[in-house]
């Protein structure tokens, strides 16, 4: 990932250092077992750990070793028997590079869930603030881009935390699907390693014993997280689409905080443009784009194969540094974000009153109106406003036929705003729970 869209605490998930300070870790918890086993000598174990841990391993040694070898698990392990001396032959006992690669694959896709479900825990925070701060203030409500009906700027806000409140649960599920670790040896038969020492790392981990291994943890798990991954980046695009569509000039309801100092545009001195929401949805595009290669990785060969190995190599670190990076963006848009209830009063009455001509086509069926001959009288009178900007009400009231169904009283009343948000109370229960505050 390009250090643009990163945030270091995510890239250091990533880091050579992390990934060869992982990899010493399972293998030291591994000769703990094995010691306990009575298969290697304690003092070996401890002399492991202690070399080990002290040690801070040599990046560029390691990589001139791979040169070599053309093997990564061998360099590491070699650089290793370095550092720790003559003990070091009772390292990787029984055990085959891939209990190291995968086992510290899914710590570090783990190590990621935790950072991108804090991220989560921050834009809800901000969601459920700013929901509660303009629950009231009502807003047009739009279908296929058009004034449908009122709803209020909470509403929407609500609808987002909901959203972001299942991607969370999906995230935590999907951690829980790659929180696995597998110690089995070649082909995954336990064959010369004991299981208990991969429930022994497994525990020391934080992790469960993968079931079946086959030598490699099956990457239906994987394929299950990065698609949970695009998830919450789909949900962090619409977010974005909806305040890139109200900031349109033509509409201004809400917008992009725009900095002291900050430029628009290197022609156009005037321009305030949704740079960051725009930006989030070109992100969002990417994390999807990593969800089907993980998919593709599931079917390997027989017991393994390596066709998987350098496709997680990129969408490790670009996935969940990208959708980390995404959604700590969103958490300062909600924040920061301006909202103007005049101008949604002014755009929601910009077609005079046409917003409530459902209201007026049941009025006219309970009157007992057919449904057919209601539909019409009211869309003959709505298409006036659209296609001459005549005013609704007056219309409506100069109608012979619906003044013939409805008095004047009744038809003026299906004009109160109020009517739209009666249940928004009961929306924000739902949302938020019984207690229904912020």
């Amino acid at each position: 990932m390009i250090p643009r869209y990163s945030r270091p605490e995510m890239v250091a998930i990533w880091s050579p250092e992390t990934k060869f300070r992982i990899w010493f870790e399972i293998e030291a918890h591994a000769c703990d077992a094995l010691a306990e086993l009575g298969v290697i000598p304690k003092e070996a174990a401890k002399t492991i750990w202690e070399k080990g841990a002290a040690a801070t391993f040599d990046i560029d040694r390691i990589d001139e070793i791979e040169r070599e070898t053309k093997h990564d698990v061998i360099a590491f392990l070699t650089h290793l028997a370095e550092i720790v001396g003559p003990d070091a032959r009772f390292v990787h006992q029984g055990m085959t590079s891939s209990d190291v690669l995968d086992t510290c694959f899914n710590v570090q896709l783990m190590r990621a869930s935790d950072i991108l479900l804090a991220d989560l825990e921050r834009l809800l925070k901000a969601l459920k603030k700013r929901a509660f701060e303009h629950k009231e203030t009502v807003t047009i409500g739009r279908s296929h881009g058009i004034h449908a009906e009122p709803t209020t700027f909470g509403v929407k806000l609500a609808q987002a935390y909901a959203e972001f409140e299942r991607c969370r649960n999906r995230l935590v599920a999907a951690r829980a699907e790659i929180a696995t670790c597998a110690i089995s040896g070649a082909v995954g038969t336990f064959a010369n390693i004991d299981p208990r020492v991969e429930e022994h790392v497994a525990k020391a981990l934080g992790m469960q014993a993968e079931p079946v291994s086959t030598q490699v943890i099956p990457r239906d798990r994987h394929a299950m997280y990065f698609a949970t991954l695009g998830v919450i980046a789909s949900s962090v695009e619409r977010l974005s689409v909806e305040i890139r569509h109200l900031q349109r000039t033509e509409v201004l309801e809400v917008e992009e905080y725009f900095s002291p100092g900050q430029k628009g545009s290197s022609a156009m001195p005037h321009k305030r443009n949704p740079v960051l929401t725009e930006n989030m949805t070109g992100l969002a595009r990417m994390v999807r784009a990593f969800a089907l290669p993980a998919m593709e990785n599931v079917a390997l060969w027989h017991e393994r194969d390596i066709s998987h190995s350098s496709v997680e190599r990129m969408i490790g670190p670009d996935a969940t540094i990208t959708l980390d990076f995404a959604l700590a963006r969103m958490v300062g848009v909600i924040e920061k974000l301006l909202v103007y209830p005049d101008n949604m009063l002014k755009n929601m009455n910009k077609f005079r009153g046409l917003i409530h001509s459902q209201r007026v086509l049941l009025a006219l069926t309970q009157a007992g109106v057919s449904r057919e001959d209601s539909y019409r009288l009211v869309q003959r009178n709505a298409m006036k406003v659209w296609e001459h900007g005549a005013d609704f009400l007056e219309e409506l009231l100069a109608d012979a036929d619906v003044r013939a169904a409805l008095p004047e009283a009744t038809i003026r009343e299906k004009f109160d705003l109020g009517y739209h948000t009666k249940h928004v109370d009961t929306i924000f229960k739902r949302v938020f729970g019984s207690t229904g505050n912020n």
